[in-house]
């Protein structure tokens, strides 16, 4: 489980295909303080640790989470927004974030809004996965490449995040263009909503 509040970047440094699957070996600050078998959230995905040598440590992504997300399109060199699990003891200053990508979108704009920046992303969706709680809504909670952000101004397939200057320095929103593919993760409770919903309708 994770808040979307990203720690920093954690730096791509190789990529071997195993497969189906691709191993990430990256670096970051807090490499020293992982474990095998501890769950990190990269762009939003929640990955294990299955090895650590030095300042780097590997984690899988097989072929399910490599259609669901953009972690296919790294590169070498890219940076990855990371962030540990969430401790039980604290504040959750973001939202309920599971890890668990549910399709990628497209930025389709980037507008200045006189110091934070404006991004509109549009993602693929029918009457399906609107039924089963696939969609934003108005100041509601959504997860983009692993950062908690509010909504505004969403529509039938799109929706608006305001990115200020401190999340856009420290995640990488500063590479995102319009074009850019990126991994979003709807809020859980309007799934378990929209659920209840499709249950109460049958009984």
């Amino acid at each position: 489980m994770f808040s979307g509040i990203v720690e920093e970047f954690a730096t791509v440094v190789a990529i071997n295909h195993d497969r189906e699957n691709i191993d990430f070996t990256l670096t970051c600050s807090f490499t020293s303080e992982l474990g095998i078998d501890q769950s990190v959230a990269h762009n939003g995905v929640c990955l294990t640790v299955v090895s650590i040598d030095g300042p780097n440590y590997v984690v899988t992504a097989m072929k399910e989470t490599l259609e669901r997300s953009n972690l296919g399109l790294l590169r070498v060199g890219d940076k990855v927004n990371v962030e540990r699990s969430m401790l039980m003891n604290g504040r959750l200053d973001g939202h309920i974030v599971q890890g668990h990508v549910d399709q990628t979108a497209v930025c389709t704009a980037k507008e200045d809004a006189n110091g934070s920046t404006y991004f509109t992303f549009k993602y693929d969706t029918d009457k399906d996965m609107v039924r089963r709680g696939y969609f934003t809504v108005d100041k509601g909670s959504v997860t983009v490449n692993g950062v908690s952000l509010t909504v505004c101004n969403p529509t039938e397939d799109t929706f608006q995040v305001a990115i200020i200057p401190y999340t856009m320095e420290h995640t990488n929103f500063q590479s995102i263009e319009p074009g850019t593919k990126v991994n979003i993760e709807f809020d859980i409770l309007g799934k378990y909503i929209a659920r209840l919903q499709q249950l109460n309708a049958v009984s």
